[in-house]
Parts: C-alpha cells; structure tokens; sequence
C-alpha cells in the first residue's frame, strides 16, 4: 500500500501554496484577500453565491446543496476544505475536481498579483487565502452559473467571506477550534454567523440554544431572512435502506417523498433537509451580490427562477434523482467488505456522537474494531469517551498530518477511557489497519465483524489512499 506519485510541476505547486503557512497564525483580517479579489477583477462577483458555515456537516451539505443545483443542468463551482487526498479536491467545477493541469495555471494566473499584495502587508497571504482566489477566478473563468462555498474555520474572517452569500447557510454548530474561536458556543455561533449578509436568506440546521440565539440575533441585525429547521423545513421522516436510508423533507415551498439518500444516519437527512431549504432559496429568487453571469441569465426565461417551479418548489424528481447521486468521500464510508472497513472524517465529539448513532442504527456488527488517529489539539477525551460503547478494541496510531497526536501519547488518553487491555499502539496507519481488521475478526465470526477508522479528515484520506478507494471509477 502506497501513495501515488504527482507530477513534479503540481507538486511543485502544492509545495508553494502550502509553504504560505496556515491562516491561524495570522491575524484575523479580510484585507488580504479584498485586496487580491480586487487586483483580480472581483471574480468572487461573477456569479451568486451559496455560502456555508458550521461545525459539522458543512461538506456534506456543500455537495448536496451542489448535487441538486447540478441536477438541473446549472454549471457549478464547488469550494471545500479541507481536501481527502489532493489539493486540488477544493476546487471543483461541475462536480469534477479541476485538473492537475488546471490547478497549476490557476495558481501561475494569481501569482503576480499574490506577490503585489503580499508587498503591501506585514504578513503574506496565507495558503488558504491564495486557494480562495484561484477557486473564485477559476470559477469566473469557467464561468459558472453558481458558487457553493464552504467557509474554512469560521466565518466573519475566513477568507471566504468576501463574497457575499446570495444563501447563508450554518449547518450544525459545537466546540471546535477553540483556540481560534472562542471556548463558547456563543462565540463560536458569533464567528460562524459573520457569512449572514443583508437581504440573504439564511438558512439555518438544528442548533444548540446558545447558538440559536446568537445566530437570529444576526439575522435581525443584518434585516437577513430566516429559514430554520424544524419550523420552516425539516425531515418528516427517515428509514433504513440498503446502502443508505429512505426519507421524505419538507422544504420551504413542498413536500418532497420517497427519496433514497446513500448516505447513512440521522444527521445526513438532516444535512439533506438544509441542503434542499438552501437550493429552495436560491430558486425563490434569493438576492444576489455583484454583476450575474450574463451567459447563465441568457439561459433563464424572463420570469422563471434558476430552478424552475413557482416560487422556488423544485421539481421532486429532480430533488430524487440529485439526492441519489450525491455522495460525499469519508463520511461513514464504505471502504471494503470482508470485514465491512468504514472511513469517517469525525474529528469533535458532536460529529463523533453522530457516527457512533449511524453505526448502531445502519450496520450489525457483533465485534467492532476502531483505528483512531487524530489531532493533538482536539478535545481527545471527549471523541473516545463516544467511541468507548462501541468498540471491542481501539488501536491508536498517527496520520499524515504533523498536528496528528503521537499515538503514545494517544494510548495514554485511551488507556483512561477504555482500559489498558482494549487499547493497542500501532505506528504507521497501514499497520493499524491491519491489526484493527485481524482483532475483528479474533472470534471467526467475519459476518458480524467491522472495522471503523476514524478521527480526522486526514485519517479518513489517508486510509482511502491506503485502501485504494475510488480507483478505477
């Protein structure tokens, strides 16, 4: 098991991007980046925007949100962090990341304007600011009929947040990155809540009071309009299915039924129910920031929405069949069978809680195994103590990250949860792998057996290159 080799030029250009350093070591500012959209062109105004913060689930939703507005036929840019495997998985037009080739010519179009604004600032931009600016150029150059933008960390300095969301949506938000921003949900719920910009519809996922609170306020502040879960739209009902489940959603302008989601677990419906609302909003003629694109609106009959349908109700066959085709990489995914292999990117106990529900609600197992390797500055004792009431044995190990905690120190934490019998130190992640597999299948009873590897993005890329997830397809 090994990785695959890039080309020397894209990786030379990874190499330049990521030599930038990260955006939490620099001070929080949108000058930057205004600046270098501004030398560019302003090509984050070429197209409307939907624009999605959070916790948990902010992917996700992005490519579902993206899966039903390319259902319709619209050209789509998607922006994501972080990536699986490849750099170039951030930026992604009509649901294909950009190619090798495309992402260089991205990077070599911005770059006398990165080393412009870089002399005009004590800190250069930062890697995440440079992706930005390639992703909305390259989205304008396409061009695009429509941007779905996941936001990086929080939301009111994220670099993202120079465009101005047609749609604002915050998916499900809890403690992360704390140290960035802020210990509370309050304060987290505050960053999160700077995407919702005047006359936007935002949409709004489930909340935690504190956070509610925190994002109404801004939406009254900014004269934004609301759409919550729960009130305004909402999953009427979910079922089990092989290889995903079944659900019926409310949005904000229908009922949608009889509707296969191949993903699994409660909060993915609910992922689904606020992707739907967002594309509603779109439909219903949600304002927009900036010049259109004069060749989609070309497209568009005087009159009708982007999306068909009065007043923003989607067809619902395109609602099934865009449902249908979505997918997104790492999130309780299927990696092999024979023990069945899950990949998932839960990184927070939030987000662990709801992949520990999705295991005892959608699969069998009678002995399941866990590979965990996972950030340092996470809240560790928190994502074991979930995982600790459905794992027979935990082997700890590290990922490609240097932020990966050294599975020595890792075992210490889970020795404390689990007992220092169920917990086993594995340096390499192939080797856990392994091991994890053959202490599933201890007792011989493979039907039942699982293994489930976990604890960051990181962990979930690594383990599909690993595992060869994907090739061929």
């Amino acid at each position: 098991m090994s990785q695959l080799s890039e080309p020397s030029d894209y990786r030379a250009t990874v190499g330049a991007i990521m030599g930038r350093g990260v955006e939490w070591e620099i001070d929080p500012t949108l000058d930057r980046i205004a600046d270098l959209v501004d030398v560019l062109g302003a090509p984050h105004r070429a197209y409307p925007v939907i624009h999605i913060a959070g916790t948990n689930g902010k992917s996700t939703t992005a490519r579902l949100v993206e899966a039903l507005l390319r259902e319709r036929g619209l050209r789509t840019g998607l922006y994501t962090s972080p990536e699986l495997t490849t750099l170039r998985e951030r930026i992604a037009i009509d649901g294909e990341p950009i190619s090798e080739e495309r992402f260089v010519e991205a990077f070599n179009d911005v770059l006398p304007y990165l080393q412009l604004v870089d002399g005009k600032h004590e800190a250069r931009l930062s890697f995440f600011e440079v992706l930005t600016a390639m992703a909305f150029a390259a989205f304008a150059d396409a061009p695009v009929d429509v941007a779905v933008v996941e936001a990086g960390m929080g939301g009111a300095w994220d670099a993202t947040n120079v465009a101005d969301g047609a749609v604002a949506v915050i998916t499900p938000i809890g403690l992360d990155h704390t140290r960035y921003l802020g210990d509370t949900l309050e304060q987290i719920a505050g960053e999160k809540a700077g995407i919702i910009k005047p006359g936007a519809i935002a949409v709004l996922a489930q909340q935690p009071v504190e956070a509610a609170e925190v994002l109404l306020r801004r939406v009254v502040e900014t004269g934004a309009t609301a759409a919550r879960e729960g009130v305004e739209y909402g999953v009427l009902g979910r079922d089990v299915a092989f290889g995903g489940q079944q659900i019926s959603l409310r949005g904000l302008h229908g009922v949608y039924d009889e509707i296969f989601l191949p993903l699994f677990g409660e909060h993915q419906a609910s992922n689904a129910a606020t992707a739907l609302a967002a594309v509603e909003a779109f439909a219903g003629g949600a304002p927009t920031r900036g010049e259109p694109n004069l060749e989609a609106a070309t497209r568009i009959a005087p009159g009708e929405s982007f999306l068909g349908g009065e007043e923003g109700q989607l067809d619902p066959a395109l609602v099934r069949s865009g449902f249908a085709k979505s997918a997104s990489p790492g999130r309780l995914e299927v990696a092999r069978t024979g023990p069945t292999v899950l990949l998932d990117a839960a990184h927070n106990p939030a987000g662990m809680a709801a992949t520990v529900n999705t295991v005892t609600e959608s699969f069998g197992f009678t002995r399941l195994a866990g590979v965990l390797a996972i950030a340092a500055d996470k809240d560790v004792a928190g994502v074991l103590d979930q995982l600790e009431p459905v794992l027979a044995e935990l082997v700890v190990t590290r990922n490609s990250s240097a932020r990966s905690m050294p599975p020595e120190e890792l075992a210490e934490i889970a020795e404390g949860v689990f007992g220092a019998e169920r917990v086993h130190v594995v340096q390499r992640l192939d080797d856990a792998i392994d091991r994890a597999i053959g202490l599933a299948e201890e007792t011989g009873e493979y039907r039942g057996a699982g293994v489930l590897i976990t604890g960051s993005v990181v962990t979930a890329g690594d383990a599909r290159t690993l595992l060869r997830v994907g090739e061929g397809r």
